[in-house]
């Protein structure tokens, strides 16, 4: 049988779940409960998809046991089953295996370190006193500064840049575009001229960590960047210099983060969050969509900004409305010293 290709009874002993359903079953591939066709496994995860459940063409799918009751097909009940589908899908990715070896048009250094094991793709760049360690796969048109390391079983796509002295632990994935360790923007203004100031730190990134594409961590103006272990960034990330991330915190694209701000562990950042520097956000802290964070957060929590989207008309009214809070607040405060004025004159009556 293909390596492709498992039965129902294989996965099922791989995710110690119960079968309801043949074992022999032939699985290969995953797809959704609307696009699932003979030979595929789907799953449920968001309730608002149930409504597919009894239409799906699909041979099993993966579901809790409370939908495996209410389901007349074959199914594999766990207890997650998103999580079940994250495992599974290991066995049916079809990137590339890397082949260990130096392409012929890689450029590396005389003094630069580079395992046995690794996999060095066509044009790469490795610099003087890199350290490229076991099992790491670089991609084509990569290039590694100056005494930077990647740890054991790294793997970067095509054309990820990592600047001089940059630190990266185990098993990190890096996506096409990424930059590490570009200058932060450090600028001194005298007289009105802009005097540049050198970025002397370098970035320290964890183990289990992934970058996504075109995404940007600047280093340090004195100290090192740090990325803590097992985060999780998506692609078109803004980090600036000096910037702490705490263990397995995740951030959505489009996110960006100013300078010396500290985000601490099991954090979550939605789209397009915004963060001013120089700020502290504590573990387990939620920020939704757009929103902009413009003092430090010491409560773990949930934590939004801005409006709700509504229809062009109403947003223009509300818009409206709220330029004109400033004015109906000082109108109020007079409202408020009258009214206390007032009320003191018939409290001074009630006593006469």
């Amino acid at each position: 049988m293909s390596p492709m290709v498992f039965t129902l009874g294989q996965l099922a002993e791989r995710l110690g779940g119960s079968l309801r359903g043949e074992a022999a079953t032939p699985i290969d591939g995953l797809a959704t409960l609307q696009e699932a066709g003979p030979g595929q496994l789907s799953f449920l995860a968001n309730p608002q998809y149930r409504k597919y459940l009894a239409e799906t063409r699909a041979a099993a799918v993966l579901l809790t046991a409370a939908d495996a009751d209410a389901y007349d097909g074959a199914a594999l009940v766990v207890e997650s089953p998103y999580r079940a589908y994250a495992e599974l899908s290991h066995l049916f990715d079809r990137t590339p295996r890397p082949v260990p070896g130096v392409h012929p048009t890689a450029v590396i250094a005389a003094d630069a370190w580079v395992d046995a094991s690794a996999s060095i793709g066509a044009y790469a760049v490795i610099e003087a006193g890199a350290r490229i360690e076991a099992n790491v796969t670089l991609g084509a048109h990569c290039v590694i500064g100056a005494r930077s390391r990647i740890g054991e079983g790294g793997w970067l796509a095509p054309r990820v840049t990592l600047y001089h002295d940059v630190t990266i632990g185990r098993r990190v994935v890096i996506q096409s575009g990424a930059v590490i360790g570009g200058e932060g923007f450090g600028f001194a203004n005298e007289k009105g001229v802009w005097q540049k100031i050198a970025q002397i730190g370098g970035v320290s990134i964890g183990d289990d960590v992934e970058i996504g594409a075109n995404t940007t961590i600047d280093r340090g103006a004195l100290a090192d960047t740090v990325i803590g272990n097992g985060v999780k960034l998506d692609n078109q990330i803004m980090i600036a210099h000096n910037v702490q991330i705490g263990d397995h915190t995740a951030m959505a694209a489009c996110v960006g983060i100013s300078g010396s701000t500290k985000i601490g562990r099991h954090c979550m950042l939605a789209g397009g969050v915004g963060l001013v520097g120089h700020i502290e956000l504590c573990d387990n802290v939620f920020v939704t969509g757009m929103t902009m964070v413009t003092r430090s957060i010491s409560e773990p929590g949930a934590y939004s900004s801005g409006t709700a989207m509504q229809p062009a008309a109403e947003w223009r009214k509300s818009a409206a409305r709220i330029r004109q809070l400033d004015d109906m607040a000082k109108r109020l405060q007079q409202v408020e010293k009258r009214l206390a004025a007032v009320t003191s004159e018939g409290d001074v009556s009630s006593d006469a």
